[in-house]
């Protein structure tokens, strides 16, 4: 199979490991920065036979793609294919105008911010180094690199964060007028440093996360952006206007397209098979080196897998969800009474939440595919 058109590329350093993250990370390691983006690239000519000429997407996500050495990062941006949106994630400390000078010329056409947080005692139980005037430096280096795709990742949710908290929150992001918004609730998985720390307060923070999730979604419609996903927010205009804000990459996630992912940790999705990058640096690394394939776990996808996942990530969008055949994991009296109950629409081709649907989300979803 070849044509994919999305490109995920995982770059896993980062100066701190903060309590709650579980992705693959490596702190540090300076040194290994250059080995690791020749690794990438070997990766990805063997993977180039999958990949359309030109892509409509490519995702450096991490770690903190912005904390790999300058030298580095510019090397694997030149040799990345072409693709109508380039997003490099970065930490706001790490944006210097030398930085995002490097990114623009790079081609990098969309940079996603991880603040987190505007109030300093918050951030410091998120364990996150950047403050809030570094959010607004990094906010205003890229608009003065030309970038006119900024978007900013809020958490919700964090033990002690009242509601007056949060409310300052977003006005505080809705003053940089930020292209997207992604605003996720605090999900600190079992194991984690964050979860032994904070347990009992998450536990009570819980009973407020409807909402918290009500309020951000009332205060940034309100502010004009579009709530076009379940956690994610654009500017007005998308997709009629000329620049479509929302973020194409994850578009094809939530809309079940095959992608390519290099990288540790990094998964791949195509037809029915699906792969991921053990996390391993070393074994990853040292693989490449000899010419072979990363280290990876295979899993097979059947019809009704594909199926149920089409289902679950496309009613988190604002848009119809094409049935083509995914009818026949729905359950049809689930269906029935959801829509007696004013929480989806649905006619002979297309399922759609409505806004109260949307809000209930997941459970609206699992009742669906029960």
């Amino acid at each position: 199979m070849s044509g994919v058109r999305h490109l995920y590329v995982h770059l896993p350093f980062c100066a701190h490991r903060c309590g709650y993250c579980d992705f693959v990370t490596v702190v540090g390691r300076p040194n290994e920065h250059e080995r690791y983006v020749d690794a990438i690239l070997a990766e990805l000519a063997l993977e180039r036979p999958l990949l359309a000429d030109e892509l409509d997407t490519v995702f450096l996500g991490g770690g903190t793609p912005t904390f790999t050495r300058p030298a580095a990062l510019v090397r694997l941006l030149a040799a990345l294919p072409r693709a109508v949106e380039v997003t490099v994630e970065a930490n706001p400390e790490t944006v210097t105008p030398a930085l995002a000078t490097l990114l623009r010329e790079g081609g990098v056409t969309r940079v996603s911010l991880g603040a987190q947080s505007f109030e300093p005692r918050l951030l410091r139980v998120l364990e996150r180094s950047a403050q809030p005037e570094d959010v607004r430096r990094a906010v205003y280096a890229l608009r003065d690199a030309n970038f006119d795709n900024i978007s900013l990742d809020l958490i919700y949710g964090v033990p002690g964060q009242s509601a007056a908290d949060l409310e300052r929150d977003l006005g505080a992001a809705l003053a940089l007028k930020p292209d997207h918004l992604s605003c996720y609730e605090l999900e600190a998985k079992p194991g984690t440093r964050f979860t032994h720390t904070f347990g009992d307060e998450l536990a009570r923070q819980a009973d407020a996360m409807e909402d918290y999730f009500e309020r951000v979604v009332e205060r940034l419609t309100g502010a004009g952006y579009r709530w076009y996903e379940t956690a994610n927010f654009c500017r007005p205009g998308a997709p009629a206007a000329a620049v479509d804000f929302r973020a194409r990459h994850n578009l094809a996630y939530w809309r079940g397209r095959d992608y390519v992912g290099l990288g540790i940790g990094a998964v791949s999705t195509l037809g029915d098979d699906r792969w991921r990058n053990r996390p391993g640096l070393a074994r990853y690394m040292t693989a490449l080196e000899r010419g072979a394939g990363p280290p990876r776990d295979h899993e097979a996808l059947d019809d009704a897998v594909r199926r149920r996942e089409r289902v679950m990530l496309g009613l988190r969008l604002d848009e119809p969800l094409v049935l083509d055949g995914a009818e026949n994991v729905l359950d049809p009296d689930a269906l029935e009474r959801l829509q007696r109950l004013g929480l989806a629409r649905a006619d002979a081709s297309t399922l759609t939440l409505t806004d109260r649907g949307r809000f209930l989300g997941g459970g609206v979803t699992a009742e669906l595919l029960a």
